[in-house]
């Protein structure tokens, strides 16, 4: 309460209005798999767009593992997840490294650049074979940076750790090799410090340059550009990558070791790493004095340019990741698969691309693994899928080893073009990405309230298996989604069903409208906690609550004519114990009617007469 202490008018703000509880969203995905290239620990990347993908993971190239040439089933499922309508993705990469290696071992890495008697590397920020690549450095220089007339020439332009070059007509400190490459000399560079007044002036080997010398014609500022090029293998696509305007300076803001640095290099130092950078800048223990740091900024630019272009090689796709990779382990920075997906709250839909293309029992558990995640964070519905050459009996037995509300399986795969585009080529695919797609379509169009099902398929030529009526009437009353043709209609989804044995959980849209709701009254009710357990705070309760299934019943996703037919929510001594009371336990009783999807459309016709009544 607040204090009145002198008499005066008080004004003071207050609220007649129950709490509001914002619906979350539900068509966020989260995808686990491997891909060509990109981070394979920490925060999972969230990608908008197939081409955001590219810039962190690669293309949709075959991965070249140790066991062959292996279908790029991540990029394909994140593909086919945005045809079909999805908007934002959590991508987790695994890798699998060599026998006897680590990640770190099947990072592509240039050549030693010998600088100061040091080694400086030049190094695939990711393991992968797209990480070979051609780095071409080139110097850059501005115009003179030079003001006034001796003896009172000064410095403009510049900033601490800049790295410039002299142009003086005594000396000529700039080289042309005869390729017509420009070269620098240590001795023609100088770099920008600060005196005891504030004022720029620049400091090399030798000592302190005099700007008001009689021969200083020019100081021009020098940085360094890099152009990260495929390396011709076919490992990295199209893809090049510039990266201009770098210093070879430690204490400049742009220094090659600071913006091209790896994850874990320099923590704390800068801004966090961009990932779509494929190469990092492995600069060792750097030197600490002003005069060796003058030395080593020259000495590194001679080096990086001599020695363009620079190839990096040894980059490896490493071998097929097993059911305990997808699953992953660790937490925070270190965590992998499944498990690095658990942190990010946003997360709806989770799916395993490839995990269905390993061996039988590999892919059960990573069926599983999927599965189990979703249970254990309750507000999230897996999707799954059989072996890509299964029949009606192995889909069943893949469908048998499994009882679960929060996933679903879906049969049979589907069949797209290769990406090359040749003509008569088609790959098969398993269909988590495109049915994540579908929900998030659904989602954002109708509702989650509505079953995604009677959805066209986008992106493909066809599925793996016509699958026609007969078959379907085996394979439906088990929780097996089919997918189908028709004539007419195209590729559609003609199932929504959950992998339960439960009735009451029969179908999707009922449980992830659930999954909806318990997550949005969780997540807007969190206010309630520690307030005084009393009759306002449940009247309070019972608004908050109401008011948010109205509009959740206006949506169309509760049956009944009327609210009270609907919902119900009750908050009030029927409903806790003088124990709970005690116990600090608020008890809030919901109850709602979902509609539940036309499965079977039933039209009874018959003949009548002019004289017959309808009974």
């Amino acid at each position: 309460m607040p204090e009145y202490l002198a008499p005066g008018v008080y004004v003071e703000e207050t609220s007649f209005r129950a709490k509001s509880i914002e619906g979350v969203a539900t068509s966020t995905a989260g995808f686990v798999g491997q891909a060509r290239f990109g981070p394979v620990a920490g925060a999972p990347q969230l990608v908008t767009s197939f081409e955001e993908f590219q810039r962190y993971f690669g293309d949709s190239q075959d991965l070249v593992l140790t066991e062959g040439l292996t279908t790029n089933h991540l990029a394909f499922a994140v593909r086919h997840f945005f045809e079909n309508g999805g908007k934002r993705v959590y991508v987790a990469r695994i890798f699998n490294p060599p026998a006897g290696q680590d990640a770190d071992d099947a990072r592509a890495s240039s050549a030693a650049l010998s600088v100061l008697g040091a080694d400086r590397f030049i190094r695939a920020r990711f393991p992968g074979r797209a990480g070979n690549v051609v780095v071409r450095v080139t110097g850059t220089r501005s115009g003179n940076l030079l003001t006034g007339t001796a003896p009172n020439r000064s410095l403009a332009g510049v900033r601490p750790g800049d790295l410039v070059e002299s142009n003086n007509s005594a000396a000529k400190d700039r080289v042309v090799a005869a390729t017509g490459a420009q070269a620098l000399t240590a001795n023609a560079l100088w770099a920008v410090s600060l005196d005891a007044t504030g004022r720029p002036v620049l400091t090399g080997a030798s000592g302190t340059l005099d700007l008001n010398a009689a021969g200083l014609v020019s100081v021009q500022k020098v940085t360094l550009a890099l152009l990260v090029q495929p390396n011709g293998d076919g490992s990295t696509g199209d893809r090049s990558d510039n990266h201009a305007g770098l210093s070879p300076h430690q204490d400049s803001e742009v220094f090659i070791g600071r913006v091209l640095r790896h994850e874990d290099h320099d923590a704390g130092v800068g801004p966090p790493p961009d990932r779509t950078n494929r190469i990092f800048f492995d600069a060792g223990t750097l030197p600490t004095t002003a005069a060796q740091r003058a030395e080593f900024a020259g000495g590194l630019a001679a080096a990086l340019i001599s020695a363009s272009p620079i190839t990096l090689t040894g980059g490896v796709d490493g071998r097929l990741a097993d059911s305990e990779l997808f699953a992953g382990e660790g937490a925070g920075h270190e965590a992998t698969g499944l498990v690095a997906l658990e942190e990010i709250e946003d997360i709806a839909i989770v799916a395993a691309p490839g995990g269905a293309a390993l061996e039988d029992d590999e892919a059960q558990l990573v069926r599983g693994a999927v599965i189990s995640h979703c249970e254990r964070m309750r507000y999230r519905f897996g999707i799954v899928a059989g072996p890509s050459d299964a029949d009606s009996a192995a889909i069943r037995e893949a469908r048998g080893q499994h009882d679960s509300t929060y996933a679903a399986l879906y049969y049979p795969w589907l069949v797209v073009p290769r990406p090359s585009g040749l003509t008569g080529e088609t790959l098969l695919l398993s269909p988590e990405g495109a049915m994540a797609g579908i929900y998030a379509r659904s989602d954002i169009e109708r509702g989650v309230h509505k079953a995604p099902a009677n959805e066209v398929v986008r992106g493909i030529l066809r599925f793996s298996r016509p699958v026609n009526k007969g078959e379907q009437d085996v394979l439906n009353p088990e929780g097996i989604n089919c997918l189908r043709f028709f004539e007419g209609r195209g590729n559609r989804v003609w199932g929504a069903r959950t992998m339960t044995s439960d009735p009451e959980w029969t179908y999707i849209n009922v449980r992830r409208l659930f999954i909806f709701m318990e997550h949005s009254i969780d997540r807007g009710t969190q206010w309630a906690v520690f307030e005084p357990n009393n009759e306002t705070l449940w009247l309070k309760i019972r608004l908050t609550v109401e008011s948010f299934l109205y509009d959740v019943w206006r949506s169309g996703a509760l049956m009944g004519t009327k609210p009270d037919e609907a919902y119900w929510v009750r908050c009030d001594r029927s409903t806790m114990s003088q124990s709970d009371l005690d116990n600090g336990r608020l008890v809030c009783l919901i109850g709602v009617a979902p509609t539940k999807p036309a499965e079977f459309v039933i039209f009874r016709i018959g003949q009548w007469t002019a004289d017959a009544s309808i009974v």
